[in-house]
């Protein structure tokens, strides 16, 4: 959709603005449970025909913990990495993404944004839940455009849960009677500068039977392993990690005895190089001169989808190894 719109309109930006945002509803109402950690050079593959993008994603550096991303549209890419700095409060945790997320359209535009920080409350006594806060500058590279949303901190019991408020500015100046403003894990709608109001967004419904996890319709595809996908997947692909699959199948046991095997064979891939067989990223090169959070600094080389079609993967790495439960 902001493709339709001219290089260098607000009218571009408020919908970029609108993506950026609406990625957080993935974290709300319930969806609490502890994600897997990825394992140094684990992969995830999405190519989806019918909307026209393809996706790949890969963890580049186990300690601190940073992935990067790359995905490709008809009409846009957009590239990203990020770590995730901690802070423990006692009965809460404050979680700080540092890194970068860069949209760059055909006709040269780009945009970059840094997300914003996370809370996870009532981690001892109480409902546990997430919330976000801070203040989220989308920045266009064309005309000294650049919009800020606001996300509005709120207790569990608030009436104004998950608010955001935003606003555009052009050379510094505010855009008169342009603003967002809406929830971050429901819908956003804009007012226009003409007097009408225009809704950019709006959550799609949870499935009529919910899953332990709260998983959208969407979610549930995302990992699906459908006919004829298994023999294109790169063998780092998270879909084929043994302790994720039995989880999902309800193998708690199996699921934690994978886990372990998983993590001492990770160890010992990093002793290994710790004595002279560095592990480096296989498909994003690291650009050492930039600082993380000021601009993309592992950037997508090319190759895996070239790979992919000649179904030549022989420079991953044996990652999962022989496992219990395989999917």
């Amino acid at each position: 959709m902001a493709s339709l719109y001219p290089k260098g309109s607000w009218e571009r930006l408020i919908r970029v603005a609108t993506f950026a945002v609406s990625g957080y509803s993935a974290s709300a109402p319930h969806r609490t449970s502890k994600p897997f950690n990825p394992l140094l050079g684990e992969t995830y593959e999405f190519i989806c025909p019918e909307k026209g993008f393809r996706f790949i994603g890969e963890k580049v550096v186990h300690h601190p913990t940073i992935m990067a991303a790359y995905c490709e549209g008809r009409t846009w890419i957009f590239e990203g990495d990020g770590e995730l700095r901690s802070k423990f409060w006692g009965r809460s945790i404050e979680l700080q993404p540092v890194g970068v997320c860069k949209l760059t359209f055909h006709d040269g535009e780009s945009f970059t944004w840094q997300k914003i920080t996370t809370s996870i409350n009532n981690l001892i006594l109480g409902r546990l839940y997430v919330d976000h806060g801070g203040i989220m500058r989308i920045r266009s590279t064309e005309g000294g455009l650049v919009a800020k949303v606001r996300f509005k901190e709120a207790g569990l019991m608030s009436k104004d849960v998950h608010q955001i408020r935003g606003h555009v500015e052009q050379n510094g100046q505010k855009i008169d009677k342009l603003e967002l403003h809406g929830t971050w894990d429901g819908h956003i709608t804009a007012d226009l500068p003409n007097g009408s109001h225009q809704q950019l967004w709006q959550k799609a419904p949870l499935p009529a039977d919910p899953t332990r996890y709260q998983l959208t319709s969407w979610a549930m595809k995302l990992n699906e392993i459908t006919p004829g996908l298994r023999e294109n997947l790169a063998p780092t692909d998270c879909r084929l990690r043994p302790d994720q699959h039995a989880t999902e199948v309800g193998q708690y046991d199996e699921a934690n005895n994978e886990k372990l095997r998983l993590e001492q064979k990770q160890r010992a891939a990093r002793k290994a190089a710790d004595r002279g067989d560095p592990i480096k990223p296989l498909w994003f090169d690291v650009r050492p001169e930039v600082e993380m959070g000021t601009d993309v600094k592992f950037p997508y080389h090319g190759g895996y989808f070239e790979a992919r079609e000649a179904h030549n993967f022989q420079g991953c790495r044996d990652i999962f190894g022989p496992g219990g439960t395989q999917p």
